[in-house]
């Protein structure tokens, strides 16, 4: 397999959806506490990443296998069938980066504690019935949320706990998992617009493939009323985490790119195509992250 193929397998461009949490999760950490564990971040790092890519082989793999009947998206849609690539292979593939992740995962638990254990449960059964299983995540109308919610949430709190489980400072009680919820959420959000652009411009080869989306029983047009909703709420969190002090001020700086975002989803939603507008919804997801880390970083930095 030629490492393009690979990367292309794993999906390697989406990648941010996980890492910019787990960076995001590591500032707060130290913003909050001043507490960073090395080893068992680095661990976790090395984890996050094999088992997210093994959920897009998965998704890769799953999506063929389930494609039977319909022969044009695995020719010409699906990356296993564009490159003719050995299915068993891509099994094998799969559960070696899971297998290696689950590992990982059970000795930083052993390090840490239980809590981790039952984060890293719920991770790993999204990540396989996301695309696997009899009644596939992606294939009805909850995927943008157990998208959203385990790589914007979970991933960002595991983050945090791994750098905290130590600390005599910090208390794992209601608050502690409200707060880190209520300045996640932007990037949930996101994430979740990503899924749910998806699922707007894929509408008819969805129909075709037999999935019924969010966008199926809600339609496009109210499916676009969210995905512009959710980018005002993910705001509106933003500006609430840095008000009652979970967020540095510096992070105030994200109202900035608010023209661009607001500009590339009016443009999808007035034209929402696979492969013209839909990269502005990749566009808005890389965008936000990516200054949420900067400013983030900023205001540790200065403590502002």
């Amino acid at each position: 397999m030629k490492p393009s193929v690979f990367l292309e397998l794993v999906e390697i461009k989406a990648k941010t959806a996980s890492v910019f949490p787990f960076l995001m999760g590591t500032l707060y950490a130290y913003y909050h506490w001043h507490s960073i564990n090395i080893l068992e971040l680095i661990l976790f790092f090395i984890a996050m990443f094999l088992f997210n890519m093994a959920v897009d082989i998965n998704d890769n793999y799953w999506d063929y296998k389930n494609a039977s009947g319909v022969e044009s998206f695995r020719r010409e849609t699906n990356v296993i069938g564009v490159h003719n690539l050995n299915i068993h292979m891509i099994g094998w593939i799969d559960f070696s980066f899971s297998f290696i992740a689950a590992v990982i995962g059970l000795f930083i638990v052993y390090r840490t504690g239980l809590p981790l254990l039952f984060m890293g449960l719920f991770s790993f059964a999204v990540g396989f019935f996301y695309a696997g299983g009899p009644k596939p995540i992606n294939r009805g109308p909850f995927g943008e949320f157990f998208a959203g919610f385990t790589m914007g949430f979970v991933i960002y709190l595991i983050a945090i706990y791994i750098n905290v489980f130590n600390s005599p400072e910090a208390i794992l009680d209601f608050k502690f998992y409200g707060d880190i919820l209520l300045s996640s959420l932007l990037t949930c959000f996101a994430i979740s617009n990503l899924l749910l652009a998806n699922n707007i411009a894929d509408e008819k080869e969805d129909k075709d493939l037999g999935r019924k989306t969010i966008v199926y029983y809600l339609g496009k047009e109210n499916c676009l009323f969210i995905l512009n909703s959710l980018y005002v709420l993910g705001y509106l969190a933003l500006i609430c985490s840095i008000i009652i002090g979970l967020l540095p001020k510096a992070m105030y700086l994200l109202l900035v790119i608010t023209p661009i975002i607001y500009k590339n989803t009016r443009q999808f939603s007035h034209n929402p195509i696979k492969k013209e507008t839909f990269p502005l919804i990749i566009k808005n997801l890389l965008l936000i992250t990516l200054t949420e880390v900067i400013t983030f970083f900023i205001g540790v930095l200065i403590n502002f």
